[in-house]
């Protein structure tokens, strides 16, 4: 026992310490007996050189690591240092642009606030700076971050990520637009909620909504504000959304001049592409299923994979049916939130102020009827928004009714205003939301909008609309009757709701009563450029839908209105060309359409404007002034030029210049282009021939039929001056004088030449033999080419044939002589073989015309003579068809009249 005990002991046995001796050193103690010496880095203390620095020598490099800190005052510091450097430094944002995005998006969802404000000081500092196309590649991470930050637990997050969304509005909202699908997502889950089907089954309602509303309590500003400032960010996304869609002509939403057009087909602006573009990515073309129309029921081709119907959004909004599947999510949540705002504001019930609403109220009502409007605008095509339009109608019309058109018209309820402390959580809750202040005017007008969309065209076997339309109408009369200034963009959403008035009521007395009312706004002084403009296109594009529309057709409104144009333009003068050019361009449309009003005040008020000291016409520019030119065209009357003078004066257009330039336009070529065909080695113009005396050059088809239109003008012209004779003397002196030595002419102007010669003939004045001589060259020439013609392309050429052969003919009846000098010249034994049945089909033709029997009679002993030489020279060993139909066509005309007209002396001596 007593060695255990002491065994023990030992193990556990202190050790003694004694005076004066050393104590003895631990097992575990440190020897210090070591030197240190230092180790020095001069590279490590030299400053950074490779870039600019801060003002604390930071370089874009330490800047950007430090926001992986896990300090925010760190982090904070390294944004404004990233602010500072690029400010002074802005190379360094072409050269990390790539960096710099993905960095400063990553703290968007920081936990701490600054950093969070810091960050989107930073990117709009970058937004101001990179354009859209730099930052096109980088813009998916973006918008991932922005998703991040807008759908995160944390409430503060999610008010931060709206100004972020502000931002890349302001700068970049068609790189936004570009993908739709999940910001809508992320907009409906900021305001609401999925409704979960786990656990006690909640019953739907009778239309099947899957989301409800979400109240947050742990926000800075109430639910209402917050929705707010959700549904403003929302309006402004789907405005950028609306924007990058392609206009079609029909559309009258969109804010620009010459909107209103037919509300029957739609066409989409074609796009112009260039292939070597879109192989280096330079453009971007999508591809839809079944090009935009429906799919044929025995398809199965899709393009897209099918939707959940809880889904909120689509991956895309390129079809009618998508749009449609959002607004049947996103319309119901509208309609919650106005609820629960106009109850807020009216808890008592009082019918009395209930179209009395508070500026909170009114902003939200504003807001949710500007979605509306917007996701009808959403629809890829006209007729796709019809369709729309049509749910909607079915949807929605009734709860439209009962809750915006209840208390229409709207207006502000009147608070008093009482001195109190400033209550400094309400003026940011008030801050956080902004462009609260809403004119009851621009909410009635939107309303308005909204609903005239929602009426349908009146006919049979459709019900009419109700009171509520009527109540539109009344508030859109009074308005624009009233005088009150309106924005350019009230007027034309009030303008876009008379124009879906007007077209689907189709009654006479709505379309005057509307009418009216904007003809009175009309006529108010000092408006505008862009507005009288606006009114003016409005007028112009209704005045073209009277085709089809009996109501719009029996406007007395719109008949004073045209009535009013040339005065207006008489007036107005070279004051503003602008809206001088607008006002001719609404004059050229009715004039175009023969509209009796207009074209009888542009006949009384003709003097003034085409005066030629103090007109319009020379005091406007030169494209208004070839537009004023035109109108003449639709004159009913038009009197000499020269008959115009200004007081004792002379006049600005003698009589020979007048008709020096009916002569030159007659001719349709200039005198040094006539020159210029003369020269030698033309390959253009055909050569002549014994058959062909001149040589003919071919005018294009385009430019031909436009010179024989400007022919019969010019004869009308000449016509109208009053001696038939001296125009005819003037008109063959001209001719003599500078044609008859051209050996290469014009088949249009030899053409021309004809026609004018036989409408301007009067036979106490005969052609002189130059002329005559001239002329059957012509004559004959045009004959060859119109044989050629018929052999070579006679259906592209048709009307061009016709043309000539009835100025041949023409001619050839009317002008004395000139048919015997045609049948003189022609020298059958110079023919080649190609030519002589040329010549055969040629008087075949002639003589198997009615009209010319008389003249071929007369001169009966010069075509025998030329059929004899003709029978002669064809060698052909049977006779050709040709020469067979030659002589049958002779002997019916010549040997069967001969005896009828035997001593008509008189008819033989002219011809």
């Amino acid at each position: 026992m007593k060695a255990k005990k002491k065994k023990r002991q030992d193990d556990f046995q202190k050790v003694k310490l004694k005076v004066g001796k050393k104590k003895p050193k631990a097992d575990n103690a440190t020897n210090t007996n070591f030197r240190t010496k230092g180790i020095h880095l001069p590279e490590q203390l030299k400053r950074d050189t490779s870039g600019p620095t801060t003002h604390r020598q930071l370089g874009i490099n330490d800047l950007l690591s430090q926001l992986h800190h896990y300090n925010a005052n760190v982090k904070h510091s390294a944004l404004m240092g990233l602010r500072e450097l690029l400010s002074l430094n802005p190379s360094l944002l072409e050269q990390h642009l790539s960096r710099l995005l993905s960095e400063v998006a990553a703290v968007f969802t920081d936990k701490d606030g600054n950093v969070r404000v810091a960050a989107t000081r930073v990117l709009r500092f970058i937004a101001q700076s990179v354009p859209s196309e730099r930052v096109a590649p980088f813009f998916p991470l973006l918008s991932a971050h922005l998703s991040c930050a807008m759908t995160h637990i944390e409430a503060g997050i999610q008010e931060d990520a709206m100004k972020v969304l502000d931002v890349l509005l302001e700068h970049y909202p068609a790189l936004l637009a570009a993908r739709p699908a999940v910001l809508l997502t992320n907009f409906l889950e900021l305001i609401s909620h999925r409704q979960s089907n786990g656990g006690a089954k909640k019953p739907q309602d009778a239309k099947g909504r899957t989301w409800s509303l979400s109240v947050g309590l742990n926000r800075a500003v109430t639910s209402q504000q917050w929705r707010l400032s959700v549904l403003l960010r929302l309006g402004r996304f789907l405005q950028a959304v609306v924007e990058e869609r392609p206009v079609e002509e029909g559309d009258m939403s969109g804010l620009t001049e010459g909107v209103f057009g037919s509300s029957g087909e739609g066409r989409i602006t074609p796009l112009l592409l260039n292939w070597e573009e879109l192989t280096y990515s330079k453009v971007g073309v999508k591809v839809y299923e079944h090009s935009g129309a429906k799919p044929t029921p025995h398809s199965t081709f899709r393009l897209r994979p099918e939707v959940d119907p809880g889904a909120a959004v689509v991956e895309s909004l390129d079809s009618a049916e998508a749009v449609q599947s959002f607004a049947a999510t996103l319309v119901p949540l509208l309609l919650e939130v106005w609820v629960e705002a106009s109850t807020s504001d009216s808890p008592w019930n009082n019918t009395e102020g209930a179209h009395l609403l508070t500026p909170d109220a009114m902003s939200v009502m504003f807001q949710v009827l500007s979605i509306l409007q917007l996701l009808r605008k959403l629809a890829p095509q006209q007729e796709h928004q019809d369709a729309l339009d049509a749910w909607f109608r079915k949807e929605y019309l009734a709860d439209f009714k009962q809750h915006f058109m209840k208390n229409f018209p709207y207006g502000t309820q009147d608070i008093p205003k009482h001195k109190k402390k400033l209550d400094l959580k309400r003026s940011k809750q008030t801050a956080a939301v902004p462009g609260l202040t809403v004119e009851p005017l621009a909410l009635n007008i939107t309303l308005c909008q909204v609903m005239v969309s929602l009426s349908q065209r009146q006919g049979l076997g459709r019900e009419t609309d109700g009171d509520w339309l009527t109540l539109l109408r009344t508030f859109v009369r009074d308005t624009l009757g009233s005088g009150v200034k309106l924005s350019y963009r009230q007027l034309h959403m009030l303008l876009g709701t008379v124009w879906k008035m007007v077209l689907t009521q189709r009654s006479k007395t709505v379309t005057e009563d509307l009418l009216a009312a904007v003809y009175i706004y009309y006529k108010q002084r000092h408006l505008t450029l862009q507005t009288r403009s606006l009114l003016l296109s409005f007028y112009s594009k209704l005045y073209l839908q009277e085709q089809g529309h009996i109501h719009i057709a029996r406007s007395k409104v719109l008949c004073r209105w045209l009535a009013s144009l040339p005065v207006q333009l008489s007036q107005l003068g070279h004051r503003n060309p602008a809206l001088s050019a607008r006002l001719l361009l609404s004059i050229h449309a009715a004039a175009s359409r023969g509209n009796k009003d207009l074209l009888n005040s542009l006949q009384t008020h003709a003097c003034s404007l085409y005066d030629p000291q103090e007109g319009v016409v020379v005091l406007l520019p030169a494209e208004s002034q070839q537009r004023m030119v035109q109108l003449l065209y639709f004159l009913p009357k038009m009197s000499s030029l020269s008959g115009w003078s200004v007081g004792n004066q002379e006049v600005a257009l003698q009589d020979v210049d007048y008709i020096s330039f009916l002569f030159s336009t007659l001719t349709g070529f200039s005198s040094d282009k006539l020159a210029s065909l003369q020269e030698a080695g033309d390959e253009s113009a055909l050569p002549p021939s014994p058959l062909s005396p001149l040589s003919l050059y071919p005018t294009p088809l385009e430019q031909f039929t436009h010179h024989w239109d400007v022919v019969e003008e010019v004869c009308h012209c000449l016509e109208t001056l009053g001696s038939k004779s001296q125009c005819f003397d003037i008109l063959q002196n001209g001719i003599c004088k500078y044609l008859t030595k051209l050996g290469v002419v014009p088949d249009s102007m030899a053409a021309g030449l004809l026609r004018a010669v036989s409408r301007l003939l009067d036979l106490s004045v005969l052609p002189i033999e130059p002329v005559l001589r001239f002329l059957s060259q012509c004559c004959l020439s045009l004959l060859a080419l119109l044989i050629t013609l018929q052999q070579e392309a006679p259906a592209e050429t048709n009307h061009k044939r016709e043309a000539i052969w009835g100025a041949c003919v023409l001619a050839l009846s009317t002008v004395p002589r000139l048919l015997r000098m045609v049948l003189q010249s022609l020298r059958v034994g110079d023919l080649s073989e190609e030519e002589l049945p040329q010549l055969g089909q040629i008087l075949s033709m002639l003589l198997q015309h009615t009209p010319l029997h008389n003249q071929l009679l007369a001169n009966a002993a010069l075509l025998q003579e030329v059929i004899q030489h003709l029978t002669r020279f064809s060698r052909a060993a049977t006779r050709d068809q040709w020469l067979t139909d030659l002589l049958y066509c002779y002997s019916l005309t010549v040997a069967h009249g001969s005896s009828a007209h035997r001593g008509n002396l008189g008819l033989r001596d002219m011809y």
